[in-house]
């Protein structure tokens, strides 16, 4: 399970794995017709596609190829939303992507930022990769803007799941190179 950070905590946030009993709180996200004008889809099913989710997470986690964590408050134990880190094909090259979603009535409130660092921290701190993504649909300006707080920039523009992306990257910073002394 190294690419889960279920446990992990930020400021007012708990990551935990996300269980069937979750369904119907994670459902209200598919119906709100906000949400799904900001994540990439390919049917308009709100109970479809959070089945769908539900059970790729839970094949990721069995795969080790990460998954969507719940995002609980520290505070009062409420879900705002899930994050998490997974391995993605992205024009056949194998990425590391931090992905993010938050209930419509958290957003605006700096939760996915939270959340999305706190990967990036995790994911850098154990030398999970060298760079993270995060796919965004071209639309969501929302999400862009999260990525950017986290770091990001702009890699490249291209065609994911059937949708126009940007696919998002941040580079683990590594230590300086020792000084080389210069020979005159």
């Amino acid at each position: 399970m190294q690419y889960l950070p279920a446990g992990t905590t930020s400021e007012r946030l708990l990551f935990r794995r996300l269980a069937p009993s979750d369904f119907d709180t994670i459902l209200q996200f598919y119906q709100d017709p906000s949400s799904s004008a900001q994540w990439i889809s390919e049917v308009n099913d709100p109970y479809l596609n959070c089945t769908r989710m539900f059970e790729k997470t839970f094949q990721r986690y069995a795969c080790n190829t990460g998954g969507m964590n719940i995002l609980v408050d520290k505070t009062n134990g409420e879900i705002i939303g899930m994050c998490g880190l997974l391995v993605q094909t992205i024009d056949n090259i194998e990425e590391l992507e931090i992905g993010y979603s938050v209930m419509p009535r958290h957003r605006n409130k700096g939760y996915a930022a939270e959340a999305a660092i706190a990967c990036k921290n995790f994911a850098f701190l154990h030398n999970l990769r060298d760079s993270l993504v995060s796919i965004i649909a071209v639309n969501n300006i929302a999400s862009q803007k999260v990525a950017v707080k986290n770091g990001m920039h702009i890699d490249k523009t291209t065609y994911y799941s059937n949708n126009h992306v940007h696919i998002y990257r941040v580079w683990k910073q590594l230590p300086p190179w020792p000084h080389a002394t210069e020979v005159m």
